[in-house]
């Protein structure tokens, strides 16, 4: 595997995935990013992204709050979910909490991406991303649609990428080609997030494109299973954002179909997978001021009992804040074990740091405590929590929590 995408000694890169560096999308799609003024800066804000392909095919997943915002809500209601052939996207603000007017912006959005991009309205997704409760300055963005859409090319996903940020420290995408029996297909994927991010999922914006031939049903499919493993399993702060939107287009155009069921089916599976893993990974690492990266696995009890668990462990301000530091307390993990299960003491459960095991049956046992504090000190740290009883098996990653994130959340709106 040539590239430097795949970063993390926890996502592996499959066998038959190399990383693309002509600056393609897969065949059929075109992507454009330009600045129209919703942020103030002058910076880039406003992303277009669509397939020329009919037939494209396609899937999608939402926010699940109770709140969710305008374009999720007009998304939800008004495109086809299945036969999306565009995505429009701005960013600097998330047109949520907005009413009426909100609803009506999103809309707009639609219609005049639709025409940008030749497609019929009901075929585009909206995204916002940015500060809440603030109306949407949509006209700065239907003027710019026009002049977006006459820029839209197969080499615009970098421009696209840097056009959905907010306050994502660096892009966050990859192109990968993907070898299968039936032939070669491209996969590609833009993501922004940084903050209010949680196992649930939150405030992400993840697009992915493949010029695979994939049916509906099985475009859902693949999408469900990659989301659960990647981006229901990441932590920055444990808060539930309005505005989560996952979209992922097939335009078919390689001629390359996915059949169910079949030995390429698990292998372009695995590659995306694999790129969704990484791109959860650089979303948790770049945590807003983030230092390190934490994985915790819990094993033992019952499914419930241990996602709950590794939920817990991965929100804990406690449990971050010594992640931050390098400070080898397991004394914040087995404090959130026990408030996690109360009333089962003594409850027989063993921690590892970093393959170092701190705990057994409860208690502390003896171990190398020089070796310990090195081992958090890295870039990575992992910690698995053992309950009595076998079969479950619960993973989430995490940022640790410092003086950069309180200072960025503190005045993001001043």
């Amino acid at each position: 595997m040539s590239g430097s995408f795949f970063q993390s000694r926890w996502v592996s890169a499959p066998a038959n995935v190399s990383e693309a560096s002509d600056g393609l999308l897969p065949k059929g799609f075109r992507a454009a990013g330009g600045a129209c003024g919703v942020k103030a800066d002058g910076a880039m804000d406003l992303g277009l992204i669509v397939s020329d392909a009919p037939a494209t095919t396609s899937a999608a997943r939402f926010s699940r709050s109770g709140t969710q915002s305008a374009p999720v809500l007009y998304s939800l209601r008004e495109a086809k979910l299945w036969q999306l052939r565009a995505v429009v996207v701005n960013s600097g603000n998330a047109n949520a909490a907005t009413g009426a007017r909100g609803l009506d912006d999103a809309a707009a959005m639609a219609a005049a991406a639709a025409a940008a991009a030749g497609v019929d309205r009901h075929q585009v997704a909206v995204a916002s991303t940015g500060v809440i409760g603030v109306p949407l300055p949509v006209e700065r963005i239907l003027d710019g649609l026009p002049r977006l859409g006459g820029e839209l090319r197969p080499a615009g996903g970098d421009d696209f990428a840097q056009a959905i940020r907010t306050t994502d420290a660096f892009p966050k995408q990859v192109t990968l080609d993907v070898a299968l029996s039936a032939g070669s297909v491209r996969l590609s994927v833009q993501a922004k997030g940084a903050g209010m991010i949680s196992p649930k999922f939150a405030t992400l914006l993840v697009f992915v494109q493949t010029d695979a031939v994939i049916e509906p049903e099985e475009a859902d499919l693949l999408l469900s299973v990659c989301t659960k493993r990647s981006f229901e399993r990441i932590s920055v702060d444990g808060q539930l954002s309005t505005s989560d939107t996952i979209v992922l287009l097939a335009s078919g155009a390689s001629g390359v179909r996915i059949e169910p069921k079949t030995a390429d089916e698990r292998a372009f599976g695995e590659a995306l997978d694999a790129a969704m893993r990484q791109i959860a990974l650089l979303v948790v690492k770049d945590g807003e001021g983030a230092r390190r990266v934490g994985r915790v696995v819990v094993k033992g009890g019952d499914q419930h009992v241990a996602d709950r668990l590794a939920h817990a462990i991965g929100d804990s301000p406690l449990v971050k804040t010594a992640l931050y530091g390098g400070d080898p307390n397991w004394g914040r993990i087995i404090q959130v074990v026990g408030a996690v299960l109360p009333g089962m003491a003594p409850l027989h459960v063993d921690i590892s740091i970093e393959g170092i095991v701190v705990c057994v049956n409860g208690a502390y046992v003896a171990y190398d405590q020089r070796a310990l504090a090195e081992a958090v000190s890295g870039d990575e740290v992992e910690y698995e929590v053992v309950l009595p009883g076998e079969g479950a098996e619960a993973e989430r990653y995490f940022s640790d929590l410092g003086h950069e994130y309180v200072t960025i959340n503190a005045e993001y709106t001043t």
